[in-house]
C-alpha cells in the first residue's frame, strides 16, 4: 500500500519541485534587473514581486529577506561567471585557442547577461560587504588554478613570461566593461545600445592585444 501511494505521489511531487524551481528562477530573473538598476539599498522586494506578478508575501515565502534574494542572485551570477572562467584549464588546447575561447566567453557573458554583470560589479565596487566571503572562497581558488596554467605554459615555452594575475585582471576589466559601462559607450557611440558588431570588434581587439602580450619574441637573427 505504501509503495503504491509513493508511486502515485511521485509525479505530483516532481511537478511541485519543478514549479517551485521555475517560480524561483522567474523571481531571480526580475531581481537581477532591480538590483542592477537600484543597488542593494535602493532595491525593493515589493518591486521585484510586482515585476514577477506576485504579492510581496508570496515572494517572501521563497526568499524570506531581501538579503537572501540578493545572495541567491549573486550565487547564480557567480556560478555562470566561474563556469566561463574555468575554460582556461580545459585540457588538450594550445594557449592561443584557450585564451581566445576565454575572452569570447567573457564577452558573451557581458552581451547576454549585462544586468547580472552589473549587480556583481556594484557589489565589488561597494567593497563586497554582503558577498565578499563567497567571492573569496570561490573566485580566489579558481584564479590560482588559472595562474598555474599560465605558469605551466611559461615553463613549457609556449608563451612569454607574463604576470598572469594582472593579465587576467586586464581581461576581466576589458570584457566586463562592455556590460558595466555600456551606458557610457553608447553615449560616446551615439546610439541606444551596443550591437553584435561592437562585440565582434571588441573581441578581435582584445584577443589581438592579449595574444601580443604573451607572444614569444622572435629569435634574434644569427
Amino acid at each position: 500500500m505504501s509503495k503504491n501511494l509513493n508511486a502515485l505521489q511521485s509525479p505530483t511531487v516532481k511537478r511541485r519541485v519543478q514549479n517551485r524551481d521555475k517560480l524561483e528562477a522567474d523571481i531571480v530573473a526580475e531581481a537581477v534587473r532591480v538590483f542592477a538598476e537600484c543597488g542593494y539599498e535602493g532595491a525593493s522586494v515589493a518591486t521585484v514581486a510586482e515585476n514577477a506578478g506576485l504579492s510581496k508575501q508570496n515572494l517572501m515565502y521563497y526568499f524570506p529577506t531581501k538579503l537572501a534574494l540578493y545572495q541567491r542572485v549573486l550565487d547564480d551570477v557567480l556560478d555562470e561567471w566561474l563556469e566561463r572562467m574555468d575554460s582556461l584549464s580545459a585540457p588538450g588546447q594550445e594557449p592561443r585557442e584557450m585564451l581566445r575561447a576565454y575572452i569570447q566567453a567573457k564577452l558573451r557573458f557581458s552581451r547576454e547577461q549585462p544586468w547580472a554583470s552589473r549587480v556583481y560589479a556594484m557589489e565589488v565596487i561597494g567593497g563586497a560587504k554582503l558577498y565578499g566571503e563567497q567571492i573569496a572562497q570561490r573566485v580566489v581558488p579558481l584564479l590560482r588554478k588559472d595562474i598555474e596554467v599560465f605558469e605551466r605554459w611559461v615553463s613549457e615555452g609556449k608563451i612569454a613570461p607574463v604576470n598572469a594575475t594582472h593579465l587576467l585582471f586586464a581581461i576581466w576589466a576589458m570584457t566586463q566593461s562592455y556590460a558595466d559601462f555600456s551606458a557610457q559607450m553608447t553615449l560616446v557611440l551615439g546610439r541606444k545600445q551596443l550591437t553584435r558588431r561592437d562585440f565582434d570588434d571588441a573581441e578581435k581587439l582584445i584577443v589581438d592585444m592579449v595574444l601580443a602580450a604573451v607572444a614569444q619574441p622572435a629569435p634574434a637573427a644569427p
